[in-house]
C-alpha cells in the first residue's frame, strides 16, 4: 500500500510540473531498483521506454498507424479555406494563457492598461460634451434623424475621421480614445453614438488604412475625415447573415467598348448603417472573371471595392425601422452598376483578398464598438438606477433602503465594474497592436449580454416611470437598442456557440491547430512531436485540475496578493479544469464537435468569465486594490465563478449520453460537492448599493465618462438635497417642530424630488399627431 501511495504521488507530482518522457521512466526506474522488482517488471518496462524515447521506432509502431486512422476516417475537425483565414486573421493573446491550463498570471498582469492621452481626454472634455449638448435625444427620435446642425458639428470636428491619422487629416486617436468618445456619446444618445462609431469601425476607413492603395489613401481618407464623404459597408444580404461567407451579390470582369477592364456589379443587401446617405459605398460581394480576362481565374472570391453612390443604377431610396431606434439603417441596392479595378480596395492586389480583410478587420472592431457602447448604456444605468432611488421614497423611506432594490442595484455596480475593466483591459491590447481575436469575440458576446440585463435591472427599479416615454426618460431609448446591439457584428447565438470555444480550441489551443496543418500536410514526423506533447499536455492539466480541486485552488502559487489573490488561485483552478476537459471532448467527439454546439456554448462561457475575472482582478490591481472596490470585485466575481460552476454541470451531464458518460455525470454531481464559486452574501449586494447612492466618489468611478445633462444634474442634484435633509424628514415623521428654515429645505428638496418622479404625458392632440406622424415616415 505505501509504494502504491508513492507511485501516485510521484506521478502526480510528474504530471503537476509537466515532467519530460524521459523524466517517467527515470522515475520508474528508480522505483523498481528500490521495490527490487523482478525481471518481469523490468523487462515491459525497458520495452516501453524504448518504444516512446527512440522517436523513430516510435513513429513506426504508434504514430503512423494512428496518423493513418486519423486521416481516414476523418476524426480531427476539418478545417475550410474560410476557417483558415478567420481563424489566421487574429492574434493569441490572454485568451492562449487561459486555454493551456497553466496561465502565467505575472505576463497576463503585465499587459498594458490603457489611458487617455491629453489630446483625447481634452476632446471628450469640449467637443464630445459640446456635441452632447447640441443633441435632444428626445427630438432625435422625434425627427427621425439628427438636427442638421449636429451634422455639421460631427463633420467639422472630425468625428468621423478619429481613427484616421492626421497625416491625412484625421484626429489619430487610439483605440481607447476612440472608444471612451462613443462610450460617453451612448451615456446621451444611442443615435448619436452609433452614427459616429460606424465611420470609425468596418468598413471603407479601415479598410483603407490597412489595405488600401497610396493614391486611394490620398484621395479618400481626407474626404473622409471631414465629412465631405459619408462611408457606409454594405456586406450583409438576404441570404448572408452570420454566414457571410455565403454573399450572393456578384461582380463580373468584363471588357467595355473601349476595352478597359471594368466591373458589373448586381447587389442586394441590407441592414446597412448610414446606406441610405452615405456618398461612398464599402461593398463586399463574389468576383467573377468569367472569360480569364485577368489571368487570375475564373473564381476569384469575396471582394472589397469603393463604389461611388452617384454611379447608375445604385438605389438608396429605401430605409429600414430597427425598433424605432432612428439611426440611418437601410436596405441598398445595385443594379449593373459599372466601377473599375482601381475601385477595388487595394486595386490589382486586392482582387480575392476581401474575406481576409473583412476577418482581419472584425478580429479588431468587436472588441471596441459594441463594447463601448454597452459599457457606456451600464454606466448610465447604474448611475440612472442608484439616484433614482435615493429620491424616491415609498412607504415613507427611500427606496434605496429596501433590500429588494438594494439587491439589484448591489448586481448593477458589479456589473458594470466587471464590463467597464474588461473593455478597458481587451482596449490596452488593441492600442498595443495585438487583434485578440477570440478576446474580441467574447466581448462582444458578454458586453451586449450585460447591457441588456443591467438596462432591464435599472429599468426594474424605475418601474413605471422607466417604460413612459419622454423627455424625462433616460433609459427607455437605450433599452430599445439592446436586441440591435445583440444581433449585429455577428448574432450572439452564434458567437457564443460557434465563435468563442469553436474557433477557440482552434486558434488558442497550444497545439491543435499545427497537429490539423500536420494531418493536412501529410507530416508524420512533425504531428508525432505535436501529438506526444500534447499528451503531455493533457496529462499535466488532468494532474493540475485534480490537484487545483482537491485542494480548492491552493495549491497555486499566486501572483497576486490581499483580496486578489485567492480568486487568482480559484481561476487557475478553473482554467486547468478547462483545458483538460477541453481536451477530453476534442478526443470523444473530433470532427463532430463542431456540431455539439450547446457542450461549445457552454465551454465559451467558462472562457468568457475567465477572461471577464482576470480582467476585474487587472482593474483592481492598477487601480490600486482600494478597500472600497473590494465588495465590487467579491460580487463580480464570485458571480462570474456561479456562472462557471453551473457551465461545468452542464458539460459534464451532456458530454457524452448514455452509460459511457456515466463518469462525467459523477464528476458532475462532484463539482456541486466542490464548486469554485460561493453564494453571494446579501450584506455584499446592499454595501454595493449603499456605496453607490451614498458616496459620490464610489458613483463617479464606477460611472464615469457619461454625459452630465440637464436631466443627470437634476438626479444628482435631487439625491444630494434629499441626503441634506434626511435628518429633517425623521424629525418631520416624529412630528416635531420645525423652524421656518427648515421648512423651506423640506419644501425646496420635495420640489426637486417631484421633478425627478414626475413622468412625461402628451395632451390628446399632441399625442396623436406624434403618432400619425411616425406612421407616415
Amino acid at each position: 500500500m505505501g509504494l502504491l501511495l508513492l507511485v501516485i504521488i510521484v506521478a502526480l507530482a510528474l504530471a503537476y510540473f509537466a515532467a519530460p518522457l524521459w523524466a517517467w521512466f527515470l522515475a520508474l526506474g528508480a522505483l523498481l531498483l528500490g521495490a527490487e522488482a523482478s525481471l518481469f517488471w523490468w523487462i515491459p518496462s525497458i520495452a516501453l521506454a524504448v518504444v516512446l524515447l527512440i522517436k523513430e521506432i516510435r513513429v513506426k509502431l504508434i504514430t503512423q498507424p494512428l496518423f493513418t486512422l486519423l486521416k481516414s476516417k476523418g476524426l480531427l475537425p476539418k478545417i475550410s479555406d474560410t476557417e483558415k483565414t478567420a481563424l489566421r486573421a487574429g492574434d493569441v493573446w490572454v485568451e492562449g494563457e487561459l486555454f493551456s491550463g497553466k496561465p502565467d498570471f505575472k505576463k497576463i498582469f503585465e499587459n498594458p492598461y490603457p489611458a487617455l492621452s491629453e489630446e483625447e481626454q481634452a476632446f471628450i472634455d469640449n467637443e464630445v460634451n459640446e456635441v452632447c449638448a447640441m443633441t435632444s435625444d428626445w427630438e432625435v427620435f422625434e425627427q427621425r434623424d439628427l438636427p442638421k446642425e449636429v451634422w455639421k458639428y460631427l463633420k467639422s470636428k472630425k468625428f468621423l475621421g478619429m481613427i484616421i491619422p492626421k497625416e491625412y487629416g484625421g484626429l489619430g486617436f487610439s483605440a481607447y480614445g476612440h472608444s471612451c468618445v462613443i462610450e460617453k456619446l451612448a451615456t446621451h444618445s444611442q443615435v448619436l453614438a452609433i452614427t459616429v462609431m460606424v465611420p470609425n469601425s468596418l468598413g471603407p476607413t479601415e479598410l483603407l488604412l490597412h489595405y488600401g492603395q497610396g493614391e486611394q489613401k490620398k484621395h479618400y481618407l481626407p474626404r473622409l475625415a471631414d465629412g465631405r464623404d459619408i462611408p457606409c459597408f454594405a456586406l450583409t444580404e438576404p441570404e448572408a447573415g452570420s454566414d457571410a461567407a455565403s454573399i450572393q451579390s456578384e461582380g463580373v470582369v468584363f471588357k467595355d467598348k473601349e476595352g478597359e477592364v471594368k466591373i458589373k456589379l448586381n447587389f442586394e443587401k441590407r441592414y446597412i448603417t448610414l446606406s441610405s446617405i452615405a456618398t461612398v459605398i464599402g461593398l463586399a460581394f463574389v468576383l467573377k472573371d468569367p472569360e480569364n480576362i485577368l489571368g487570375l481565374g475564373k473564381e476569384l472570391g469575396i471582394t472589397c471595392a469603393l463604389v461611388d453612390a452617384k454611379s447608375k443604377g445604385v438605389d438608396q431610396t429605401q430605409r429600414h425601422d430597427p425598433l424605432n431606434v432612428p439611426f440611418v439603417n437601410a436596405p441598398l441596392l445595385g443594379k449593373d452598376v459599372i466601377i473599375g479595378i482601381d475601385d477595388v480596395i487595394g486595386g490589382h492586389d486586392g482582387l480575392g483578398k476581401g474575406w481576409q480583410m473583412l476577418m482581419e478587420s472584425l478580429a479588431v472592431g468587436r472588441g471596441i464598438s459594441l463594447p463601448s457602447t454597452s459599457t457606456g448604456g451600464s454606466k448610465l444605468a447604474t448611475y440612472v438606477a442608484s439616484t433614482y432611488s435615493v429620491v424616491r421614497y415609498q412607504f415613507g423611506l427611500s427606496i434605496a433602503k429596501f433590500e429588494g432594490i438594494a439587491e439589484v442595484l448591489g448586481r448593477l455596480g458589479a456589473s458594470t465594474y466587471m464590463l467597464d475593466a474588461a473593455k478597458t483591459f481587451t482596449l490596452g491590447a488593441i492600442n498595443a497592436g495585438k487583434k485578440p481575436a477570440v478576446a474580441n469575440a467574447i466581448m462582444k458576446y458578454q458586453s451586449t449580454e450585460m447591457f441588456r440585463h443591467n438596462v432591464i435591472d435599472a429599468m426594474d427599479i424605475q418601474g413605471g416611470a422607466a417604460i413612459s416615454r419622454g423627455p424625462r426618460n433616460l433609459l427607455a431609448h437605450a433599452y430599445f437598442g439592446a436586441p440591435v446591439a445583440i444581433t449585429v457584428e455577428g448574432a450572439n447565438i452564434m458567437t457564443r456557440t460557434l465563435i468563442m470555444f469553436g474557433q477557440g480550441m482552434i486558434r488558442c489551443h497550444p497545439y491543435a491547430y499545427a497537429q490539423i496543418e500536420a494531418l493536412e500536410e501529410g507530416d508524420v514526423k512533425v504531428f508525432d512531436t505535436l501529438l506526444f506533447s500534447h499528451i503531455g499536455h493533457v496529462t499535466r492539466n488532468k494532474a493540475r485540475a485534480f490537484v487545483l480541486g482537491m485542494t480548492r485552488g491552493y495549491a497555486h502559487i499566486s501572483h497576486s496578493n490581499g483580496k486578489a489573490k485567492r480568486y487568482e488561485q480559484k481561476l487557475a483552478w478553473a482554467s486547468a479544469r478547462f483545458a483538460y476537459l477541453s481536451d477530453v471532448a476534442l478526443g470523444l467527439m473530433g470532427a463532430s464537435l463542431k456540431r455539439r454546439e450547446s457542450v461549445s456554448g457552454r465551454f465559451g462561457d467558462v472562457l468568457s468569465q475567465m477572461y471577464l475575472i482576470t480582467a476585474a482582478l487587472k482593474r483592481f490591481e492598477v487601480e490600486g486594490s482600494k478597500q472600497s472596490d473590494e465588495v465590487f470585485l467579491e460580487v463580480a466575481v464570485e458571480d462570474a465563478f456561479g456562472k462557471i460552476d453551473i457551465a461545468f454541470r452542464g458539460i459534464l451531464k451532456n458530454l457524452v449520453p448514455g452509460a459511457l458518460g456515466m463518469p462525467f455525470r459523477m464528476l458532475g454531481y462532484y463539482t456541486r460537492l466542490n464548486p469554485m464559486g460561493k453564494t453571494i452574501k446579501d450584506d455584499n449586494l446592499h454595501h454595493v448599493a449603499v456605496a453607490l447612492c451614498e458616496d459620490d466618489s464610489v458613483r463617479e468611478r464606477i460611472c464615469g465618462n457619461i454625459y452630465m445633462g440637464e436631466r443627470p444634474q437634476q438626479l444628482l442634484a435631487a439625491t444630494h438635497k434629499l441626503q441634506e435633509v434626511k435628518a429633517l424628514l425623521d424629525k418631520e415623521k416624529r412630528e416635531e417642530r420645525l423652524t421656518e428654515g427648515e421648512k423651506r429645505q423640506l419644501e425646496e428638496a420635495r420640489e426637486l424630488q417631484h421633478e425627478i418622479i414626475t413622468v412625461d404625458s402628451f395632451v390628446h392632440d399632441e399625442y396623436f399627431h406624434k403618432k400619425t406622424r411616425d406612421k407616415k415616415v
